[in-house]
């Protein structure tokens, strides 16, 4: 068995350029009696809240948030009995939520120069950093935009930490009508509660969905189409479930046909349905997928970036991540990385320059559907040490100075948002396709890329002690373990 080594799922490199929410007040809790806590309380499946709401104020807790349409309330309490009174009929679970992601690296940021602003032609090779945008033509994008370069009907929600709506290259690309903070698991649309505050990783994230061909900058995957800015990841760099189930179901009530989720949700990496506290953290996410689903939405996830073969369970020895960590042996199946294991969420993982897969990507066979690029910056030293051309350059935010640039960043965070971009590509050039559909049309277009033969690692000198540390062997045949059904294309996707 192997130990889980806990990766965040974007890792900054060394250097850098540049509405079915209904939202009620339920009964002041009591004289505080101990720490203010979130909790997420579950109907039955099928049921409404209104029964579950009453155990809730009789409980000494306050629904701060109720998403009847997957039977799932949002609580506050500081009764520490919270979570056995409440329990009875009209409640199927509870669980108190904990902390979700690490803050990630922010980096530095440089501005590009007024002389090398090239003139906006529509042809995203003209863009002034197009040339250091090597994931691009490995997707063929250029040949892609010959034909179409995306559709301002198709909005993708970014489930991050936020967009920046004063970038130059985003500032037009953003359906402010369609963004929101979940934070808490409330909902707040103001332009202030959307931006990013302590990460720029979701202003990445757009950029390289669908940053503007305007001659600014870099170009985006699908220019042509819409992101909205779903803020789910809280100043501290955590993503708590209440705001994640808020993320889905917000999507699914404002018109959005895909998101990009590149986060998994802690304290466990790995969330057990067979696990009485954290059962109703997958209940609940899973529902608001569901939903997001039946309204016609594809989510797209990150594998995760701790070169973990997901389709085999291990000792996890990292996790809780917001307390002192258990050593849990001999996982079952029933434990899963969520989102991006959930039932019909498209999985993905990344490959550097070279096209393999990166160092750090997680896989497994069954469990990872497509690949995209999300940069490796030690592939050519064999780990000794970092080159940052060789991650994936887009939009960064410099949250201490406040101004907008550009910058790389690694990880399957930046490979999850290129298959998000084609997959808004396919479905502008193809409209209509609903989410299963979209998902295999995205995997039956992808590029199949053949196992490496043996056991793989391009880094045996990351570690001066371990030169296995990233040791992976991939399984599979044209469909494996490392790159599903092979890396997404997004000429295959509009021609």
């Amino acid at each position: 068995m192997k130990n889980l080594r806990r990766k965040t799922l974007a890792a900054a490199s060394a250097m850098t350029l540049g509405a079915g929410l209904a939202v009620t007040g339920g009964l002041a809790p009591a004289a505080a009696a101990g720490p203010d806590t979130s909790y997420l309380v579950l109907a039955p499946q099928g049921a409404n809240t209104s029964k579950a709401a009453a155990r809730v104020a009789a409980a000494k807790g306050t629904v701060v948030a109720s998403y009847d349409q997957i039977g799932v309330l949002v609580v506050r309490s500081t009764n520490p009995a919270f979570a056995t009174q409440v329990a009875g009929a009209g409640v199927e679970s509870v669980a108190s939520t904990a902390g979700l992601g690490t803050a990630l690296d922010e980096g530095e940021t440089v501005e590009v120069a007024a002389a090398d602003v090239a003139a906006a032609t529509g042809d995203p090779t003209t863009e002034p950093l197009y040339n250091l945008q090597w994931d691009m033509d490995m997707i063929h994008l250029p040949q892609a935009h010959a034909v179409n370069n995306g559709s301002p009907d198709v909005v993708v929600g970014v489930l991050d930490s936020g967009i920046s709506s004063s970038h130059p290259d985003l500032a037009t690309q953003i359906a402010k009508d369609k963004s929101t903070s979940c934070i808490g698991g409330v909902t707040d649309t103001t332009e202030a509660a959307w931006n990013p505050t302590t990460s720029d990783h979701g202003t990445h994230v757009a950029g390289t969905i669908a940053a503007a061909v305007n001659g600014v900058g870099v170009t985006g995957i699908a220019p042509g189409v819409k992101v909205a800015a779903v803020k789910v990841v809280n100043d501290d760099g955590y993503i708590f479930p209440e705001a994640a189930v808020c993320g889905f179901v917000w999507a699914a009530e404002h018109g959005m046909q895909l998101t990009n989720n590149s986060y998994y949700i802690d304290p466990w990496e790995l969330n057990c349905r067979n696990d009485a506290r954290q059962r109703p953290v997958w209940q609940a996410v899973q529902r608001a997928i569901r939903y997001s689903q039946s309204k016609g939405v594809l989510n797209v996830a990150s594998a995760g970036n701790s070169n973990y073969d997901l389709a085999h369970k291990i000792t996890d020895t990292g996790s809780p991540n917001n307390g002192t960590p258990e050593n849990r042996e001999n996982l079952t199946n029933a434990c899963l990385d969520l989102p991006a294991e959930a039932p019909g969420v498209v999985t993905v993982s990344a490959v550097g320059p070279t096209g393999e897969k990166s160092y750090y990507s997680s896989y497994g066979q069954g469990v990872v559907d497509v690949t995209a690029p999300g940069g490796d910056t030690r592939y050519r030293t064999q780990g000794v040490r970092s080159t940052s051309s060789d991650a994936i350059l887009s939009t960064t935010f410099n949250t201490t100075t406040r101004t907008n640039g550009w910058g790389y960043k690694q990880g399957t965070s930046m490979s999850g948002p290129h298959a998000t971009g084609v997959a808004a590509l396919a479905l502008s050039a193809h409209p209509g396709m609903k989410p299963g559909q979209l998902a295999s049309f995205l995997e039956r277009t992808a590029v199949a890329q053949a196992c490496p033969a043996g056991v793989y690692n391009p880094v045996p000198l990351i570690s001066s002690t371990d030169p296995h540390l990233y040791d992976a062997t991939c399984s599979g045949g044209a469909r494996n373990s490392f790159y599903g059904a092979g890396m997404v294309d997004a000429y295959n996707v509009v021609r």
